[in-house]
């Protein structure tokens, strides 16, 4: 009994010198703000960038065939080039390494760390996102393009109102889990001196030389919040069985 006492006066004295002595908790607040609004930010311009890639990854595999030889049809090759290699570049180096060379070669001159982490995380995400929608535009049956073009509609128009929902909804799980994967990314924030989470608990061991308590807590706020959008996501995917029935 004396030594349950024992413990739980230590570890009450140990929360105390890194959460409440010197209000170090702030260092976790700041850091879970600047998390998400990493994290958010990124998933936006991820979808952006990723849509516009797939979009022309899927077109080209379904019309380069029927196109005729001309300006057109090169230029779509060399969209289609480029968008290959930003996916194999992205897709093949570390995420960690991409926001380096964001921020202390591409963005060398600016001090706007958290702009720059935002395009790092988000082009990253891209590649990811790009994939997975391009899978969803693939993955629907092409009696829907001649649904399309029996409305009237052109191959632009046919892809933004008929094809691009479908793939959506068929995608839309997957896209909400990129967004858990991206929020656990974003903990190499620190690299590039981001007070994110992570870095947050780190700088409050760094003050007490005490480890257990700042990191435990930063894994926790991680696992809390990593439960709760996987709950969400769940509710997403029971309301989409439901809505084809």
């Amino acid at each position: 009994m004396e030594a349950l006492t024992a413990w739980l006066s230590d570890l009450k004295a140990d929360f105390i010198l890194n959460f409440v002595a010197e209000e170090r908790w702030k260092f976790i607040t700041t850091g879970l703000k600047n998390t998400l609004v990493i994290t958010f930010a990124s998933l936006i311009l991820g979808v952006l960038l990723g849509v516009i890639v797939a979009i022309v990854r899927s077109s080209y595999d379904k019309t380069h065939h029927e196109m005729r030889k001309g300006a057109k049809k090169s230029l779509f090759a060399v969209l289609n080039g480029i968008c290959k290699i930003y996916l194999t570049v992205i897709r093949g180096t570390p995420v960690v390494v991409q926001l380096m060379i964001m921020y202390y070669i591409i963005f060398a001159t600016s001090r706007n760390s958290l702009m720059v982490a935002i395009l790092a995380f988000g082009i990253n995400s891209g590649a990811y996102v790009a994939e997975i929608v391009r899978s969803g535009i693939m993955s629907i049956d092409e009696g829907q393009f001649e649904a399309g073009r029996s409305l009237g509609f052109d191959y632009k128009r046919t892809m933004l109102y008929v094809i691009i929902p479908q793939a959506f909804k068929n995608v839309l799980p997957a896209l909400a889990n990129e967004f858990i994967v991206l929020l656990k990314e974003t903990s190499v924030a620190g690299y590039v001196t981001i007070r994110d989470l992570t870095m947050g608990g780190n700088i409050i061991r760094a003050a007490t030389y005490s480890p257990f308590m700042p990191l435990i807590a930063v894994a926790v706020i991680y696992l809390v919040m990593v439960m709760f959008f996987t709950w969400l996501v769940g509710m997403l995917e029971r309301g989409l069985r439901k809505s084809e029935r």
